[in-house]
């Protein structure tokens, strides 16, 4: 009994597996049913899968490609951490606030942080760029020369196949590696020389003219000027041998004096009334009596001080600091010796200049505007920021590299999911076409399905035989489209130089940077876009294939 029961089982198996099997043959004779290399509405639905899934391949491959290739542009000369005061602003992306002074020590202390392998100054600005008679304002960023990752980095990035007398060795001199946009704007070639004026200089020489245009500060401040000589010349008695004056009225003439150098006045009158402001600290207060108790001589330099504020003359402190000015705005001429792939997809300095340089066009001195840290591994940046804030404690403004490029990378990212979901309808209407293919095909085949319901096909294996196709022609879409994405891929230099010959070049290396796209392929993606392609395709093969299991059987053979 048990051996009966066992060979029905396995009969029944054997059947069900023999119907799978027949609805999987039949599906793949009705995608081919002249017998010949394929049907044509087979190979309309094959290329719509394969395009589909090949676009969206390469386009993604190619973001890809981009977004590493840039990153690793950045990362080369950019501060994986930038350490600045807390007076810097945080909204800043190339760090212009508070100046550093002894950034050494702090270099040293933020080197000590495992994780960091280098600590060097870092200084960003602007200057105006002068060659001929076209000028520009442009950024240029700070490079120490000796740290070797960052001469490194930016050795990586010159352009030696359009300039091949390129090189990064800035070394200390007045010496820029530029961008090949400007090299193209203004023509420049390796070894031309340039001036640079700083745009610091600039605001010094419009604060000048302006204090120039002011009367001298007795007349400008008059009211306050009356208080300060009332004070110096009639509240002041001699008492002994010292002077003693009122206390209030002392602090009042102290407190205009104080209000007048506040203001934008001429520094030889600002020097003078600094003296003034120092010889007044120098009295003595008398609390007991509310007064100041002054000394003979130092009354005399009191007086003496204010004779001097009192004949100023404008035009001559005038003339004084107009030829100051000429010093001032003199200009830094710079030889080109290196030329990089700049790219308008992403914001790179448009000069490299050495660190001594570009201390001096942004003023600064020895000091700098802040510690550019440098990591072994630059995408841990997060979590070594968090140690170097503990380190150096909360005086110290931290961010890192993906904090001063955040609105690249979310650009970057939301093209990349945009055009991920805009090429998507490309699979979806190849799954549409192939559904509307698959409804001529059951109302062909209506006839056969006829017979097969009259034979006691279940509707389960009339919806198989489509279904089949569907998945068939979308298992073999992907894995073509795949495939002949990757192929165009490797062959992408290739194909774009064909285009160039053409005349039609999309990629222009003037606005991408690269002479050859960049494209990185990555498998778990590429998985992704033939698993949706081949979901798809089954799901709009399903429709019709319901449709078809439906089908009243009589009716289908009497072809209505």
């Amino acid at each position: 009994m048990k051996n009966e029961v066992d060979s029905g089982v396995r009969m029944g198996l054997g059947l069900r597996i023999k119907k799978r099997s027949f609805s999987f043959m039949l599906a793949k004779r009705y995608l081919n049913p002249r017998r010949a290399v394929l049907s044509s509405f087979t190979l309309i639905s094959l290329i719509g899968v394969l395009l589909g899934v090949l676009v969206l391949v390469v386009v993604m491959a190619v973001y890809a490609g981009l977004e590493r290739d840039v990153k690793g542009r950045l990362l080369g000369f950019t501060p994986h951490i930038l350490v600045m005061t807390s007076l810097a602003p945080p909204a800043d992306p190339d760090a212009e606030g508070a100046e550093v002074s002894g950034w050494q020590s702090l270099a040293r202390k933020a080197a000590e942080v495992k994780g960091v392998s280098a600590a060097t100054a870092f200084v960003s600005d602007n200057v105006i760029l002068d060659v001929g008679s076209w000028q520009k304002p442009v950024a240029f960023r700070g490079i120490d020369t000796s740290d070797i990752a960052q001469v490194d980095g930016v050795k990586k990035m010159l352009d030696m196949k359009n300039f091949p007398d390129s090189s990064a060795d800035l070394g200390l001199d007045d010496r820029a590696v530029v961008s090949s946009i400007i090299a193209e704007q203004f023509q420049l070639r390796v070894g031309d020389t340039m001036r640079l004026y700083s745009t610091r200089n600039f605001e010094g020489v419009m604060d000048a003219y302006r204090v120039t245009e002011k009367p001298v500060v007795r007349e400008a401040y008059a009211e306050s000027w009356s208080v300060v000589t009332k004070v110096l010349k009639e509240e002041m008695k001699q008492v002994g041998e010292s002077f003693e004056v009122p206390a209030e009225k002392f602090s009042e003439a102290y407190d205009h004096l104080r209000g007048i150098q506040s203001e934008p006045i001429r520094e030889p009158e600002n020097n003078i009334i600094h003296e003034l402001l120092k010889a007044m600290e120098s009295s003595e207060l008398v609390e007991n009596k509310k007064l100041f108790r002054i000394s003979a001589e130092n009354r005399t330099k009191l007086i003496n001080i204010y004779e001097a504020l009192a004949k100023t003359d404008a035009a001559e402190m005038d003339g004084e600091i107009l030829k100051g000015i000429k010093s001032l705005v003199l200009p830094k001429e710079v030889q080109v010796i290196g030329i990089y792939s700049a790219s308008q997809m992403a914001v790179t300095p448009d000069l490299f200049v050495p660190l001594p340089l570009a201390q001096d066009l942004a003023g600064l001195n020895d000091e700098v505007q802040g510690i550019a840290l440098r990591l072994d591994d630059p995408y841990q940046a997060e979590q070594v920021a968090i140690m170097v804030r503990q380190h150096l404690g909360s005086g110290e403004y931290v961010k890192t590299w993906g904090d001063q490029y955040q609105a690249f990378f979310t650009l970057i990212n939301q093209q990349r999911v945009m055009m991920y979901f805009a090429l998507s309808f490309i699979v979806l209407i190849s799954a549409f076409s192939m559904m509307a293919v698959m409804f001529t095909v059951t109302i062909q085949k209506r006839r056969e399905i006829g017979v097969m319901k009259a034979l006691g096909a279940a509707p389960g294996q009339i919806v198989r035989v489509f279904l089949y196709q569907g998945m068939i022609l979308g298992i073999s879409g992907a894995l073509l489209g795949v495939g002949l994405g990757r192929l165009v891929i490797h062959f992408r230099g290739g194909i774009q130089e064909g285009m160039r010959v053409l005349g039609f070049d999309p990629f222009s290396a003037s606005l991408t940077g690269f002479v050859v796209l960049p494209a990185h392929n990555n498998p778990a993606e590429q998985a992704v876009i033939g698993l949706m392609a081949f979901v798809l395709c089954s799901l709009a093969a399903l429709v019709p294939a319901f449709f078809a299991a439906q089908s009243d059987a009589a009716k289908s053979l009497r072809n209505l």
